[in-house]
């Protein structure tokens, strides 16, 4: 990302040599049965849609800094932050190549049904549940590697997972601020536990991430920009909103229920808050109700895992773990090991150089970034 001096929002360099940051997975997206999007002010041509959930149509090893990493648990009016979070990338790598090899990876089958089946069967049996009778629980763990040379700062992503009121946030900072001496991760961070600070401030039971945003960006007075997304777990489904290139997808029995869409000014120039009000503002963000069921998976994450992994790849790890009984912490190590892994490689297809490729430029292979994961498992309880 380059920053513009005295631009409001950081614009990105086209030059493809110094295509070092995300334009986001732009890899075709079909919006999914049973998902309300609201369509806010500067967001791209989505149009609304609000539907019953029927089906979809569809390395190197280096000591990770985890900053502006907060996790909220016991009361409601504290947090922690973890800053030497340190566990070993070694068995990720050595299992990725029975994961995924290469090449696009084939649609599933789960237990002889096709994706359009299976979602049927499962939604079907979620219908007949009854909503008194259940409730939902999120269980996260996550995962954050920064790039190689910005390693000794701490990177320019930040996250949060906050444990008792089921809610998960990333952050992105624009790394062209850079350019002109200004640490975006800075900024990331600030907006992260200013988020965190918000959600505590929240009704219990009426958490609305979109007023969380606002909050925290009107809380936050740090130089540079960032992206944001923000999801709440509640007992009707996930409520999120989401700004810029990072996002998530909802997984469903190896299928792709949901992938959020990816909002860019143009190639490579994503939306972005700043402390300014010339810049991109929370409004502009897109904000999601998804109804969700017990088994589903959330993958939460930064354009470092989305611009490396097409969204069947990550379908495809995420299956793979369940298989393998993995914790969503273990899984979302698992994913950042694979987009980096990726990000390495300078001849396999991804999503990042197929949108240069149609932006007009030659790139091929990977980009290396900050790389931030966030798995999430829904369960449920029987009151």
């Amino acid at each position: 990302m380059a920053a513009a001096s005295g631009s409001a929002t950081a614009t990105r360099d086209h030059i493809v040599e110094k295509l070092i940051s995300s334009c986001g997975n732009v890899s075709s997206f079909v919006k999914p049965f049973g998902v309300y999007c609201n369509e806010r002010v500067g967001c791209r041509s989505y149009q609304k849609l609000s539907m019953s959930l029927s089906r979809s149509r569809e390395p190197y090893n280096h000591r990770r800094l985890v900053h502006g990493y907060f996790i909220f648990d016991v009361t409601r009016r504290s947090f922690s932050s973890n800053s030497d979070f340190d566990p070993s990338l070694k068995n990720a790598h050595a299992s990725s190549s029975s994961c995924y090899s290469d090449g696009l990876v084939p649609d599933m089958t789960v237990n002889g049904l096709s994706c359009s089946e299976q979602l049927a069967t499962t939604t079907a049996s979620a219908d007949e549940q009854d909503p008194a009778q259940r409730t939902l629980k999120l269980l996260s763990g996550s995962c954050y590697l920064p790039h190689p040379d910005k390693e000794e700062t701490g990177g320019e992503d930040a996250h949060f997972i906050c444990v008792n009121e089921q809610v998960i946030g990333v952050a992105d900072g624009v790394g062209g601020w850079a350019d002109v001496g200004v640490n975006a991760g800075l900024y990331a961070r600030e907006l992260m536990s200013n988020s965190v600070g918000a959600i505590l401030n929240e009704p219990k039971d009426g958490i609305d991430p979109a007023r969380v945003l606002t909050r925290a960006h009107s809380a936050t007075k740090a130089m540079g920009s960032s992206t944001a997304c923000i999801i709440c777990l509640k007992e009707e489904g996930i409520h999120a909103i989401n700004l810029g290139d990072s996002g998530f997808i909802v997984v469903r029995d190896g299928c792709t229920v949901f992938e959020s869409p990816v909002q860019q000014h143009g190639f490579n120039f994503t939306y972005q808050l700043e402390c300014s009000s010339r810049s991109d503002q929370p409004s502009s963000g897109q904000v999601f109700m998804i109804p969700v069921v017990p088994g589903d998976v959330i993958v939460a994450g930064t354009d470092g895992l989305f611009d490396n992994l097409f969204s069947n790849e990550v379908v495809s790890i995420v299956a793979e773990g369940m298989r393998g009984g993995l914790d969503p912490d273990a899984l979302s190590q698992k994913l950042a090991a694979f987009a980096q892994q990726r990000a390495l490689d300078r001849h396999k297809q991804t999503p990042f150089s197929t949108a240069a490729k149609e932006a007009g430029f030659r790139y091929y292979g990977g980009k290396l970034d900050d790389i931030t994961v966030v798995v999430s498992y829904i369960s449920s309880s029987t009151n």
